[in-house]
This record gives structure tokens, sequence and C-alpha cells, in this order.
């Protein structure tokens, strides 16, 4: 108890002495102060760029792995792309051999002309799909069904369309049962899937209208031999390793790929690329923080000094306190409380400086910085660097007040 009652009159002591020197001391802790500001700020900025970044992937999703078809560099005078392309009993093969693989869609797509009574739209994708590609995309019916299994295997002329096709093709508010012509072809609206905006990063941009056809008839309508791509979904995203490997495993045993030739296909795991892009923030992080910890480094140095100037000016203080029984532990504790004290406040000032700074870039326009904050282990680290500053840069003065002699000391001038 007695020892804590000391700290806390050490502290208020030290506190006393910044306020009777505010701009000696300001100027004293302003490389604490630009150092604490600077980190915290490129901390905020790094941790809004990979929510923003994560946030993108949700989009796209975590389970999901991307399929395509790819000639690699040693084949290119071998074999053409067209040989490399997805085929149908690869992908039942994937989906029966793959116990890491949950669900998979093939897709075929090609831009129609669309006419819809008298009005026309040039350029409009149609996707050829499974039933499954809605779960693994997140992208449900709205209005009316999906479709089923009947669809798919009779080639069915039936459609489903997006929300923002609605508008844009001046079909009816509710446009289940309605007719539209895909490449003069008569198809029938069974449902409305809900329109998902995909992110820059993953080749989306503006909206636009999307018509979905059962696999079967897109291939049939456009006489086609193989699919354009894949998506898949995996049972954990933990295991995106595992569902890789099958995958693989599987496409090159069906392609009769020796050991030692290159894949001829292509698979992008969303995980995957979420914990590689989080080690490469955290590694980004630290050599940011790093970098700029080295204004740190000098405010501490600042703060030595000043300290060994207050040494000097206070020196028949310390020998009036010495001479009147203060041990040199408390001399030793109360200049170190106040250089840790002087670190804290001005890492303190620091830290509303970072945050200033961190509204600053939250209302920047056209970044992806509006969810930049500083986390809780960052203000933590901050007041905890500030004083591990105070204590290594304030010892040496301390040490130096604690072993002045009474006498001398009462001698000074």
């Amino acid at each position: 108890m007695m020892v804590f009652r000391v700290i806390l009159q050490t502290v208020v002591l030290a506190l006393g002495q910044i306020w009777a020197n505010k701009m000696r001391a300001l100027l004293t802790a302003l490389g604490i102060i630009i150092g604490v500001g600077s980190v915290t700020a490129v901390i905020a900025a790094l941790t809004g760029l990979q929510n923003y970044v994560l946030t993108e992937f949700e989009t796209f999703g975590a389970r999901t792995m991307f399929l395509d078809g790819t000639v690699p560099e040693s084949m290119q005078n071998r074999i053409s792309w067209r040989q490399v392309q997805l085929t149908i009993p690869e992908i039942e093969a994937i989906r029966e051999h793959c116990p890491a693989v949950e669900r998979i869609t093939p897709r075929y797509y090609n831009s129609y002309s669309i006419r819809v009574g008298e009005f026309v739209k040039e350029g409009v994708l149609v996707t050829g799909i499974w039933p499954d590609w809605h779960d693994i995309q997140d992208r449900h019916v709205i209005i009316g069904r999906q479709f089923n299994r009947i669809d798919e295997e009779e080639m069915r002329y039936v459609c489903i369309v997006n929300d923002e096709a609605i508008e844009e093709l001046n079909l009816d508010r509710d446009p289940v049962g309605d007719y539209i012509l895909i490449d003069n072809l008569r198809f029938l609206i069974v449902g409305v899937v809900e329109t998902k905006q995909l992110s820059p990063m993953f080749g989306g941009g503006d909206v636009r209208s999307e018509v979905f056809t059962p696999l079967s008839t897109s291939m049939k309508i456009d006489n086609g031999l193989w699919i354009r791509d894949a998506f898949a979904q995996m049972t954990n995203p933990d295991e995106a390793d595992e569902a890789e490997a099958q995958i693989r495993f599987t496409l090159r045993n069906l392609r009769g790929l020796e050991p030692g030739e290159d894949d001829t296909f292509f698979i992008f795991a969303t995980q995957q690329a979420i914990d590689q892009f989080k080690g490469i923030a955290a590694g980004m992080t630290a050599v940011a923080g790093g970098i700029v910890s080295i204004s740190l480094l000098v405010g501490g140095i600042g703060i030595m000094n000043i300290m060994l100037v207050s040494v000097s000016e206070r020196t028949r203080e310390i020998g009036l306190r010495k001479a009147v029984g203060a041990r040199p532990g408390i001399i030793l504790m109360q200049f170190l409380v106040e250089a840790v004290v002087l670190c804290m406040v001005g890492g303190l000032i620091g830290l509303v400086i970072g945050q200033a700074l961190t509204l600053a870039l939250q209302n920047m326009p056209d970044t992806p910085l509006e969810h930049a904050n500083i986390p809780p282990w960052a203000i933590a680290l901050a007041f905890i660097f500030s004083a591990g500053v105070g204590v290594i840069f304030g010892m040496f003065p301390a040490i130096k007040a604690a072993r002045l002699d009474p006498i001398e000391a009462l001698r000074h001038e």
C-alpha cells in the first residue's frame, strides 16, 4: 500500500513538473507524438484495406473454388486451348470422387440478342448452369423457382432472369410465366434471381442484365462441345488444400498427365487467397510499423536529453531530498516515473492525432479505406511502447540522479 501511495505521489509530482514546463515538455515529447500518431494511422489504413479486401473475398464466397482449363507454357506448341477446356464427364467425376467438394456447377455462357415484344437488347449475357449454382454463388430465386433436374435432362427452353433485367428488358414486375426470345428461340421465364454486385477484383463492374438457362439447353443452342469454366463449393473452407488435391488428382488421372507434366487446368481457392492475403497484410503492418517506429527512437533520445537537463537543473533539490532522508531508490523512481509519464502523455496525444488521421482516411472519396480503424491491440501497443521508451531512455538520467552525492549536490549552483 505504501508503494502505491509513493508511486501515486510521484506521478502527481511528475505531472506538476510537466505542467510547469509545458512548452519544453511538448517539444520533448514531439518525437513520441509523431511516432505514435504515425504508427496508429498506418495500422488503421492497413486494417481498413485488409477489411475491404476480405469483404470483397466474402462476396465471392469463402468456400468457393474456380476451375478452368489452361495451356501451360511447356505445352503451348503441342496443344490448343480447346483441348484443355473442361468437359461434363470431368465435372461429374469431380462430383463423384472428391469428397471434399460439396457442390459443383459447370458454366457455359455467351452473349445473345434478347427480344421482349418489340423491344430488343443486344449483347445480353446468357449463362448455362446446374441447379447447385444458386447455393455455390449464394444467389437465390426471389420470384418463381430455380431449375430442377428435369429442366437439365430434357434441355427445356426455360430461363431465369436477374432482377436488374426486369427494368432493362422492359419485363413485367413479376415476369414469371412470360416469354422472351433468346437468339430467336422462345424461352419461358420460370424465376427471378437476386442480383449480386461482384467486385471489380473478380471481374465485376456495373450491374447488368443476366439471363440463366439450364446448362444442357445453353450448350445445345450454341452447339457447345465443352464448358467454359466451373465453380465448386468445399465442404469446409479449412480443407481448401485437400479439396484442391482431390480435384487435381482426378483431372490429371482423366487427362492422362504423366508425373512431371504441368497441369492443363487452373484451380483458384478463395480461402487460400484469403490466408495468403492475411499473411501479406500482417507482414506489411509489421514492416510499416517498424519503419514509422524510428521516430519513437528519436523521441526517446529527446526524452533522455531533457531528463539529463532536468537532473542538472534540480541538483540542489535532489541534494536536499537526500539530506532529509530520501533513499536513492526513491530518487530513481521519481525521475523514472517522470520520464514514463512524459512519454505516456505524448503517446496519448499521438493517439488523438492518429484517430484524427483515421477519420480523415475514412472520409477520403474514392478510396477503399472507409472501414479504416485503430484496432484495440494497436492502442494497447502504443501505450506499452511509450512506457517502454520512457523506462529505457529515462533510466540513465534517473540512475545519475540517484547516485548524486548529497553534499556535492547541495553545493551545486
